[in-house]
């Protein structure tokens, strides 16, 4: 019998982690060896404990799923990467996708699925929840570019204008540029909205 694959587990939520732990570790070919509360160690835990793939919350303090992934690309790590979150956002699943994840599943996933998703990603083969693949089709490509993400990420904060251009090392001008851009694009009536609207989509 060849050996388990070595799972690690990235989640802020405690039960949720511990819930996929139990789940996991019920099958015979598969060992949880490492869990995180964030991205934070992830490309170091993963040469610690030599693991085979990795599943990635997105939203989680510090660096998120998204920021994990791209650490985890850059680093040249052979770790395949399957999210599996509670926000099955379509822009979610594009800038996964574009991070390198080889998978895309949300949380309610049944455990005997989530297993093979783990076993097809190992395998080098592509898993997404269809119904997001759907989504996303619709949805479209984020339409904000990197700055005005930027912006809108900020603006969340409340922060006026003036706080936002020397939050972002820009004049102030140019911060409104890309305010009424995000705006136009996102089909809303304030950077407010345009914000939630993003975050939203999974755009941010």
């Amino acid at each position: 019998m060849s050996d388990p694959i070595r799972l690690l587990l990235a989640d802020d939520q405690a039960l949720v982690r511990g819930a996929l732990a139990a789940l996991l570790s019920l099958e015979d070919d598969l060992d949880v060896v490492a869990q995180l509360s964030s991205g934070e160690a992830i490309v170091e835990t993963i040469r610690e404990h030599q693991v085979d793939v990795a599943l990635l919350d997105i939203e989680m303090p510090g660096r998120d799923g998204i920021d994990a992934l791209r650490a985890i690309r850059d680093a040249g790590i052979a770790c395949k990467c399957l999210v599996v979150t509670t926000f099955g956002r379509p822009g979610y699943l594009r800038r996964a996708l574009d991070a390198g994840a080889m998978g895309f599943v949300v949380k309610d996933t049944p455990a005997d699925q989530l297993a093979e998703a783990v076993r097809a990603v190992h395998a080098g083969r592509r898993v997404i929840d269809p119904s997001l693949a759907e989504e996303s089709l619709v949805s479209g490509n984020n339409p904000l570019t990197e700055r005005e993400q930027d912006v809108l990420r900020a603006a969340l904060d409340g922060h006026s204008v003036k706080e936002l251009a020397s939050r972002l090392s820009l004049s102030p001008g140019t911060v409104r540029n890309h305010l009424s851009s995000a705006i136009g694009k996102t089909h809303t009536g304030n950077r407010t909205e345009a914000a939630l609207k993003a975050r939203e989509n999974g755009w941010l």
